[in-house]
């Protein structure tokens, strides 16, 4: 069974159509790209698996351990409880806290101490709080980030933040990342390793990855399967050959060789 299952999704601004008619399938463990010109939609169907928009028409499924979860009309932090999490195209960190209070905020939420254990700071308040401090320090390492733990978040360089907006969406500890445009603003070996390190976070966390981006060295090298959407329709989808070769897709959006 799917692990996602999106039906017929249509989000409607006024007269315009964002998205339109969307029906896609999503899978345990696969890593899938979703590519569109400017204005094609992909951001707002982010948004609406999300919680951000409600759709106007369409089903939104998700597999959960204790069952097949309706996420139509649910708000964002009760999505994220069910295991979505995401970055987003702008990136949206708690600037003025440290990197290592920014991945802490996200851990709180999914794992922190009760509001009576809080308030007493009982013996196991701290040893949650150890417990916390230690798992998020082992998460910023993978990332390269643990040098920088105690430093704000504004001091990074851009590349380092995207990265940061990473592991503060893998410390809600989901079952599927989407990642928006996370090679936005990077510059050639920072793509790099940002491909290398999407692969390595999907085997090693057990995730499911669904990414928009524009960079499509990133998308073929990585995606298993990509959908292509233009003026908020699914024109397309298939394995990173398929798209290539797809007429449709050169059309509307490659204009050419790849």
């Amino acid at each position: 069974m799917s692990l996602l299952k999106v039906n017929e999704l249509t989000k409607n601004f006024g007269g315009l159509a964002a998205v339109s008619n969307v029906s896609l399938e999503i899978n345990h463990n696969e890593l899938v790209g979703i590519i569109g010109p400017n204005g094609a939609g992909k951001t707002t169907f982010f948004n609406l698996i999300t919680g951000v928009y409600e759709p106007s028409e369409g089903l939104i499924e998700l597999e959960t351990s204790s069952g097949v979860k309706t996420l139509n009309g649910m708000k964002p932090d009760k999505i994220n409880g069910y295991g979505i999490a995401r970055t987003f195209q702008n990136i949206r960190l708690f600037k003025d806290q440290t990197v290592l209070q920014n991945v802490l905020v996200a851990m709180h939420r999914e794992k922190g101490n009760s509001i009576l254990s809080s308030l007493i700071r009982s013996a196991a308040f701290y040893e949650t709080e150890d417990r916390l401090r230690q798992e998020a320090m082992e998460l910023l390492e993978i990332f390269n980030l643990g040098a920088v733990a105690n430093e704000k978040a504004r001091n990074l360089s851009y590349g380092q933040q995207r990265r940061l907006e990473i592991v503060r969406a893998l410390a809600t500890n989901p079952t599927v990342l989407f990642l928006d445009e996370p090679a936005a603003g990077m510059n050639p070996n920072e793509t790099v390793e940002l491909t290398d390190l999407i692969a390595q976070i999907r085997q090693q966390f057990n995730l499911t990855v669904v990414l928009i981006e524009h960079d499509m060295s990133l998308v073929m090298k990585i995606c298993q399967r990509i959908y292509v959407l233009e003026y908020g329709r699914l024109i397309a989808q298939g394995t990173p050959t398929e798209i290539q070769k797809n007429p449709d897709v050169i059309k509307a959006y490659l204009g050419g060789d790849l």
